[in-house]
C-alpha cells in the first residue's frame, strides 16, 4: 500500500510517495501550474506512480497542501460577497479595532473589507450575552435580504448576529431563509465557523472563509476529479492550518483553516525530523519559489497562534505560528528611486519564472543570480530534467544592474543574494525575538527548493549553532504531509471565574466537546484506539483583555490548573499573579485522528570518504574550484568540507569557504563554520 504527500507552491509542485511494504520514500518534483494547481498534482501524481511502477489502486491515502484560499486573499481578484448581520452592526468590518497596523507610518492601511457597504445588510433581532432571545429574528427583512444580495449577484455570504455563539438558533433560521431565496449562494455562519466571543474578530473571520469558499468549493472539487481520473480511490484530504488534515469535503465547508495550508505542513516535518535528530530547538526555515516560511520550533513542538492577520484580515481560528515573507527563489530584483538593491516581494513564480527558465521571463530574479553565481548548477535543476540558460541570465544582470550600478557582474549577482538574506534574517530575528528567544540558542533548519542554497548566507546574519538540512529539503512539505493526523478544534466561549463551581462547569463543558468530538471521529470511521483528545482553557487574570492557552489533562484538578496558568503567564510575559483572580474564557478540544506517518529510520554510521562527483568555479566574494556532490552518494557519517555544493532533486545546498557538513544517522546535513562559530 502506498501514501501520497502533496505541496503546491508557487513554483514548483511537490510530491512523496511512501511505500508501507518496503518503507522506503520517493520523490518527484514538477513546475506548478498557477491557473489551476490540481493540473500539476494529476500530471505529478501520474508520473510518479508511473516511474515507480505503482498501481494507483494500491494508493491508499492522498494528502494535500494547497494555498488557493490565501492567494484568493493576497489577490483579491473576486467579487465581494454578501453580509448578513445584527441591525447597527453593518460596519463593524469596517471599524475593525482602533488599533493601527504600523502606528506611525500613515501610509500603511488595513485592506477594503471582504463586503462592499452596500451588500453588507442588517436585520432586526438580537440576542443577549447569554444567549436568550430579546428581539425575534424578522423573517420579512431577512427575506428582503437574500432577494437583495441574490439581484446583487455575489456568490457567498456570511451570517453573523450578535451573540450567535452562544445561541446559533437565529443564525440557522436566516441561513434557511437564504436557502430558500438564494439556493445558489454558499453560506457561512459565524456560530459554525468560529463560535467564540469578540464580534469583530467572529465576523472577520466569517467573512474570509464565505470570500474564499466560492473558488476554494470549485477548486477543490477540481482536484477530487483529477485525483480520481487516474484511478486514486480515498477521498483526499487537505491540510488544514494548525498541521493537521482534514478530508476534501470538511475543508470545502471550513476554507479559512487551510490558509496557512502548505507553511503548516512543512513545520509539522522539519519538528519530526529536528526531534529524531535531537535538536529539539530550531528555527523552521522554508524558501520556496515565492515566499519564505518562518516558524520557532521549541521541545520539540511547533508553536501555535490563534490570533493572525492573513493578508490584512483577522483569522481566528488555530493556526501554527509562521511568520512568511515575499522572498523566494523567483523573488525579482530591482532598483528603487534612491537607486538602492531590493529583492522582492514580487515574484515572477512558475510563470514565466526566472529569465535562465527560458519562459519568457525578462526580470532577474534571485535564482538567475545563483545560476550566474555557479551555486546551482549550469546543466539543470531538478535532477537535470529542467534545463537552464546562464548567457541569458548573465546578460540581464549585466544590463538591469551592473551597468547602471556601474559594478561587475559578480557584485550585482551576490548583492542579490545577500540582500535577500538579509530579507529573511529580519523575519527570523522576528520570529524569535517576540517569543524572548535569541537565534543564539537554535538550530537553523533549512528546507524547501532553496532553504538550503541560502542557509548560511542568512546564517551569517542570524548566527545560529547550526544549520540542518534534511533529505529532499525541496519535498519537505510534502513529507509533513505524511507525518500529519487528521485534526478538528471544538471550541465553547465561558466567560466565568475559574473556582470551584466554574471547575465543575468546565468538567461538563469539556465532557459535551467531547461528546462531539466523538461524533466527528466516528464519520471518519478514526478506530478508538487511535483517537487523542488535547484539552485547552483560554485564561486570563481578572481585569486582562486577551486570554493565552494551558494545556491540562483530563484529570487535572483546579489547583493544577492554576499552577499551570500562573507557570505559562510567567514564561511568556515575565511574571505572574498568584493571588490574582482567574477568568475561563474558551474550553477548547482538539480531536486527534492518528494515522500511519512516515517513519523516521536511523542507519549505520559508515567509514567511507565521501566523493565528489565533479568540480566548478563558484563565487564566494571570489571565484574558488568548488568540490561538487551528489546527495544520494553521501552515507550517515561523511564529512564534506567547503567550498562544496551539496546537489539532489528537489534542491541544492550551498557549503561556504570554512564550513564544514556532517551527515548525521538520519542522512541530514548538519552544517557548522570549522571553528564552531558562524562564519
Amino acid at each position: 500500500m502506498y501514501r501520497i504527500g502533496v505541496d503546491v507552491g508557487g513554483t514548483f509542485t511537490d510530491l512523496t510517495l511512501f511505500d508501507e511494504t518496503t518503507m522506503k520514500i520517493y520523490y518527484h518534483k514538477i513546475p506548478s501550474t498557477p491557473h489551476d494547481p490540481s493540473l500539476a498534482i494529476e500530471q505529478g501524481v501520474s508520473e510518479l506512480l508511473d516511474r515507480e511502477g505503482v498501481e494507483a489502486a494500491d494508493v491508499v491515502y492522498l494528502g494535500h497542501g494547497t494555498t488557493v484560499a490565501l492567494n484568493m486573499l493576497l489577490e483579491r481578484r473576486d467579487p465581494t460577497i454578501g453580509l448578513i448581520t445584527t441591525r447597527g452592526f453593518r460596519d463593524v468590518l469596517e471599524i475593525a479595532r482602533q488599533t493601527r497596523p504600523h502606528l506611525y507610518d500613515y501610509s500603511v492601511t488595513r485592506p477594503e473589507p471582504l463586503a462592499r457597504r452596500a451588500h453588507r445588510i442588517e436585520v432586526t433581532e438580537r440576542l443577549n450575552a447569554d444567549g436568550d432571545v430579546l428581539t425575534p429574528l424578522d423573517i420579512s427583512e431577512t427575506e428582503a435580504a437574500a432577494a437583495r444580495l441574490k439581484d446583487a449577484g455575489v456568490k457567498a455570504v456570511a451570517i453573523s448576529f450578535l451573540h450567535a455563539y452562544r445561541n446559533p438558533a437565529h443564525e440557522q433560521q436566516a441561513q434557511d431563509i437564504v436557502e430558500r431565496i438564494f439556493p445558489d449562494a454558499l453560506i457561512s455562519l459565524s456560530s459554525d465557523i468560529l463560535p467564540e466571543f469578540r464580534e469583530y474578530e467572529r465576523i472577520s473571520t466569517t467573512a474570509v472563509n464565505a470570500y474564499v469558499a466560492p473558488r476554494m468549493s470549485a477548486y477543490l472539487n477540481r482536484f477530487v476529479e483529477r485525483v480520481a481520473g487516474i484511478g486514486v480511490k480515498p477521498t483526499p484530504f487537505i491540510v488544514h492550518s494548525n498541521g493537521g488534515m482534514l478530508p476534501a469535503p470538511v475543508a470545502e465547508r471550513y476554507p479559512v483553516r487551510t490558509c496557512l495550508s502548505g507553511p503548516a505542513a512543512g513545520v509539522v516535518g522539519a519538528a519530526a525530523v529536528a526531534r529524531a535528530a535531537e535538536a529539539p530547538d530550531i528555527l523552521a526555515f522554508d524558501v520556496g519559489g515565492t515566499s519564505t516560511d518562518v516558524s520557532l520550533v521549541t521541545d520539540g513542538a511547533p508553536l501555535f497562534t490563534s490570533d493572525r492577520l492573513v493578508a490584512g484580515h483577522p483569522v481566528k481560528t488555530p493556526a501554527i505560528d509562521v511568520n512568511a515573507i515575499g522572498a523566494g527563489g523567483g523573488s525579482i530584483a530591482w532598483i528603487d528611486e534612491a537607486g538602492v538593491l531590493k529583492v522582492g516581494p514580487k515574484s515572477a513564480g512558475a510563470d514565466p519564472g526566472p529569465v535562465a527558465y527560458g519562459h519568457g521571463g525578462d526580470q532577474v530574479t534571485l535564482t538567475d543570480a545563483n545560476i550566474v553565481l555557479g551555486r546551482l548548477s549550469p546543466d539543470g535543476l531538478v535532477g537535470g530534467r529542467m534545463r537552464v540558460d546562464v548567457d541569458a541570465a548573465r546578460q540581464a544582470i549585466q544590463e538591469q544592474f551592473a551597468r547602471p550600478l556601474g559594478v561587475s557582474l559578480e557584485i550585482c549577482a551576490l548583492g542579490i543574494i545577500r540582500v535577500a538574506a538579509a530579507n529573511i534574517a529580519r523575519a527570523i530575528r522576528a520570529v524569535s525575538a517576540a517569543r524572548g528567544q535569541s537565534p543564539k540558542e537554535f538550530d537553523l533548519f533549512a528546507y524547501g527548493g532553496a532553504g538550503p542554497l541560502l542557509a548560511s548566507d542568512v546564517n551569517d546574519e542570524v548566527g545560529c549553532r547550526r544549520i540542518i538540512a534534511p533529505v529532499e529539503p525541496g519535498a519537505m512539505c510534502a513529507r509533513g504531509i505524511l507525518m500529519s493526523d487528521l485534526s478538528f478544534d471544538f471550541v465553547a466561549t465561558e466567560l466565568y471565574a475559574a473556582d470551584a463551581a466554574g471547575w465543575t462547569k468546565t468538567t461538563a463543558v469539556f465532557a459535551g466537546l467531547e461528546s462531539q468530538a466523538c461524533d466527528w471521529l466516528d464519520k471518519e470511521n478514526i478506530a478508538e484506539d487511535h483517537r487523542r483528545f488535547q484539552r485547552l482553557i483560554e485564561t486570563r487574570y481578572r481585569g486582562q483583555s486577551f486570554e493565552i492557552p494551558v494545556e491540562i489533562s483530563a484529570e487535572a484538578s483546579l489547583e493544577e490548573f492554576l499552577m499551570a496558568f500562573n507557570a505559562v503567564h510567567e514564561r511568556q510575559y515575565g511574571y505572574d499573579i498568584p493571588g490574582r483572580g482567574v477568568e475561563i474564557v474558551n474550553c477548547r478540544l482538539v480531536a486527534i485522528g492518528e494515522i500511519p506517518k512516515v517513519p523516521m529510520r536511523k542507519m549505520d554510521i559508515t567509514e567511507t570518504a565521501a566523493a565528489p562527483s565533479t568540480t566548478r568555479d563558484v563565487y564566494f566574494g571570489e571565484w574558488v574550484r568548488a568540490d561538487i556532490y551528489q546527495r544520494s552518494s553521501l552515507s550517515p557519517g561523511n564529512v564534506v568540507p567547503g567550498p562544496a555544493i551539496i546537489e539532489e532533486m528537489s534542491s541544492t545546498t550551498v557549503l561556504p569557504p570554512g564550513w564544514v557538513a556532517n551527515v548525521d544517522a538520519f542522512g541530514n546535513l548538519v552544517m557548522e563554520a570549522d571553528d564552531g562559530s558562524e562564519s
